[in-house]
């Protein structure tokens, strides 16, 4: 047993020294070039459309290839960036901007109106279906008023409408977006091995402040045990989101970490339309026996926020803290319920988990525990990050999973539209008339006040009906080589590459 504990032991050592060995000879040769490398836990999708794209993984990689007419920035503000300037009507139903002189696509070519046309026309196109967004089917008009100004008309007023305009702007010419990237942003898309790595180079003609480093690496790494491995080697300078024990581990290193939020929406997500969740009593139940505080506990030392509905503080004036504290864990309670809903001995389920989430894998672990108490045997079922999206989100073959769910733009409607039962990325298969009717009234609410009321309203019946088990808005915890300074958190799940500056 000494001789195999040793050879274990041996093997790790050489690993470790492996990678410190390619560190150093291989991507870094020069200590002083203007790079860095960045682990992330999953590859991008296969397309390189930003319109078609579905994971927050890859959405946070492209804020760095693409941009709208607006862009938001690190306090959650709306700044002009494919466009110089805006106006909105007093009805809120006109939108009209007015494009910056000179900006360049990364083939070199200037953005014109026409781009900006095609661009809104194709995620307002309904020929497939559902628009590629969704608040785009309130679309009426988009006209091109001169070669400098494009208004878009709405169909209803939308107070909202101005965050959807983060809407990448690509060529009209480009049609291969699947597969040939063209964006705006401060870096260029320049190569990607599967399951390895993404290249990106900083884009020299771009309109706004220049990235301060040149060349950023992607390195993919799925195994979540190889994270510290390759942050105290030196094979990668900063990783986002580590875990509390991972950022432990970092101690008396030559990293530092930086602490904020992530800006999710971490939840058990329960198949609505699969037995026995199907019984709102049965989802009442399982959020009676969850204890979020002991989650907190066990997963950051407390850090993180619980939340009780599908909104997260980031977003203020919508956020309701109240309903934290609605289900407060009562075993009894939750043992009557399941009782009533024809489950006295309780059940079991599959909890399917994507791999490469460490967070959402410790989440997952002391839910098992939990649930035992009101004698519910939970298996997690541990899946690559494609097969989650392709099985769970997309195709909606599972029980129940642990996932964090993000916003798109800063809206209330980003976060709660997907629960409207009409919803093409409704994956938990939501079904509440009183919601349906929440929601299209927030959408066709004129005021700010009569918008936030009813999509408050929308926050409290998921959380009365237990659409989902709500956890927490997770801590964010980013290991950082010293080296480097300038990394900004977001009220958006976004990675902004172009502040990050080497340090002299």
């Amino acid at each position: 047993m000494k001789t195999k504990r040793r050879l274990i032991l041996l093997v790790s050592v050489l690993m470790t020294l492996t990678i410190a060995l390619s560190a150093c000879s291989g991507d870094k040769e020069d200590s002083n070039a203007s790079e860095i490398t960045i682990g992330i836990p999953q590859d991008i999708e296969d397309t390189l459309d930003p319109h078609k794209i579905l994971a927050a993984g890859t959405k946070e990689i492209f804020f760095n290839i693409y941009e709208g007419l607006v862009k938001p920035d690190s306090d959650g503000n709306l700044n002009p960036a494919v466009a110089s300037d805006y106006k909105i009507s007093a009805d809120k139903k006109v939108y009209t901007f007015t494009l910056r002189d000179g900006v360049k696509f990364h083939d070199g070519s200037t953005v014109t109106v026409e781009d900006v046309k095609f661009s809104i026309d194709k995620c307002a196109d309904t020929s497939n279906g559902e628009p590629l967004v969704a608040a785009f089917s309130n679309i009426e008009n988009v006209a091109v008023v001169d070669e400098k100004t494009i208004e878009i008309t709405l169909a209803n007023p939308d107070s909202d409408f101005l965050s959807y305009m983060t809407t990448a702007i690509i060529p009209a010419s480009n049609d291969k977006a699947d597969s040939v990237a063209i964006g705006t942003g401060p870096y260029k898309y320049v190569s990607r091995s599967p399951q390895e790595n993404i290249i990106l180079a900083r884009f020299d003609e771009y309109w706004g402040e220049k990235a301060n480093i040149e060349k950023v690496t992607l390195q993919i790494i799925a195994d979540s045990d190889m994270i510290v491995m390759n942050l105290r080697s030196g094979a990668i300078d900063m990783f986002c989101r580590v875990s509390a024990a991972q950022a432990a581990e970092l101690s008396g290193t030559s990293y530092k970490v930086l602490e904020g939020t992530m800006n999710l929406v971490q939840a058990m997500y329960l198949n609505n339309a699969v037995a026995p969740f199907d019984d709102v009593r049965v989802r009442q139940a399982l959020c009676y026996a969850v204890d979020r505080q002991e989650i907190l506990d066990f997963m950051a030392d407390g850090q993180g926020t619980i939340i009780g509905s599908s909104m997260y503080p980031a977003f203020g004036k919508y956020y309701m803290e109240e309903l934290s504290t609605y289900y407060s864990k009562d075993i009894d309670k939750a043992k009557q319920l399941l009782a009533d809903a024809g489950y006295a001995d309780g059940f079991s389920f599959t909890l399917t988990v994507p791999s490469n989430y460490q967070q959402h894998i410790d989440t997952a672990q002391v839910i098992v525990e939990q649930l035992k108490d009101i004698n519910v045997n939970a298996k997690i079922e541990l899946v690559e990050w494609d097969t989650w999206l392709s099985e769970v989100y997309s195709g909606r073959n599972y029980e129940a999973t642990v996932v964090g769910v993000d916003a798109s733009q800063l809206t209330a409607s980003a976060l709660l539209k997907r629960f409207n039962s009409e919803a093409g990325n409704n994956f938990i298969n939501f079904n509440s008339k009183a919601y349906d009717t929440a929601y299209a009234n927030a959408l066709a609410g004129i005021t700010d006040e009569e918008q936030t009321s009813y999509y408050k309203e929308c926050e409290r019946i998921l959380c009365e009906e237990a659409a989902n088990v709500y956890i927490q808005d997770l801590a964010c915890l980013v290991a950082l080589s010293d080296r480097y300074a300038g990394y900004e958190f977001y009220p958006l799940y976004v990675q902004d590459f172009s502040k990050l500056y080497i340090v002299e």
